[in-house]
Order: C-alpha cells, then structure tokens, then sequence
C-alpha cells in the first residue's frame, strides 16, 4: 500500500479486490454500457451486490463512454456504486480524453453526491484493451489534478487486482513524486 496526503486528501495505492473495500463509501465500476453483470471489475462487483445492482441500473443505461451513473450499493459493504464507462481502445476516440472523462465525471459525481472516500478500479486496461502504461498516467494525475477542486471527497484509492496492475501504478506514482 502506499499512501499520499494531497491538499489534506488522502490518495491511496492498495492491491485487492475492488469488491471487498469496505472503508469505502463508494466503489467505482469499470462498467458496460448496458450496467450488466459483464467480467472483470464488473462482473465481481454485480456478483457481490446482488441482482438488486442490475435491477436498479436498468433504467440508467445506456451510457456513452466517459459517463458516470450512481446507484446504491446493494449487498456490497458499501453505500454506492458509480458505474463509468471507460473507452474501448482504438474504437471509441478520442481515447485518452474518455479516460479523462470517466475519472473527471466521477470524481465530480461522488463530490456533488457528498461522498467522503471512493475506490476505483484501473478503468479500461482489462477486455476495453486501454495500454497499462497510458491508463496509468491518465488515472493518476488526472486523479491528481482533481483532488484540489473535491470539496466532500477526502479519500480516493485505486484498488489493483494483478501484482502487476499494482506494480505499474505504483512505479508511475514514485517517478511522478520524484519529478
């Protein structure tokens, strides 16, 4: 795990399964656009909250990429979901500014939304095909950039699954410090 203090936020690395984050208010969905159970990050958040998560999300999709939607959070341990649709690479263009989007329009929902701390996944990398290395650097310092402009947010984590997801994340972040 590493940890940052950001203009009194609390910026965190963690490798875990973003299902199971339960000092969060909010998780963050690499969603589809039709909010349904899918694989990866979806697939394991609309397993663990339950049929009620594809229920309630019925009557929000679809969403285009760069999108963000709220719902409950159903059976999971926490209070909300908000589903993003990150870009499929070289389909949805341009890609690099969705990637922003999503992290952007997320970010600014869960701040309007009151919420105090949020957990996101890396958006895009898994079957969306997003390079590791670009996805990093978008996520975190758009993620970055953000933080001063949040009001209510005062935690934001990016939950990794692979070591390696962890491993690139954590090395851009250290190389990002250093500069």
């Amino acid at each position: 795990m590493i940890q940052l203090k950001i203009s009194e936020i609390t910026f965190e690395l963690r490798k875990g399964d973003i299902s199971q984050q339960s000092d969060m208010i909010a998780v963050v969905n690499a969603a589809n656009a039709e909010l349904r159970i899918g694989g990866g990050v979806a697939g394991a958040i609309h397993r663990a909250a339950g049929p009620g998560l594809e229920k309630e999300c019925r009557h929000l999709a679809p969403i285009k990429p760069g999108e963000a939607v709220i719902t409950g959070a159903h059976n999971l341990p926490n209070k909300y979901v908000i589903h993003c649709l990150g870009p499929i690479y070289g389909i949805n263009h341009p890609e690099d500014q969705l990637l922003v989007k999503c992290y952007r329009n997320t970010l600014h929902l869960a701040d309007k939304e009151g919420i105090t701390s949020i957990a996101f996944p890396a958006i895009s990398t898994g079957a969306f095909g997003y390079p590791m290395e670009e996805a990093v650097s978008i996520a975190i310092d758009t993620i970055i950039d953000m933080i001063p402009r949040l009001k209510s947010v005062k935690k934001v984590v990016v939950v990794l699954y692979s070591d390696d997801d962890y491993q690139a994340y954590k090395a851009y972040l250290n190389q990002k410090c250093q500069s």
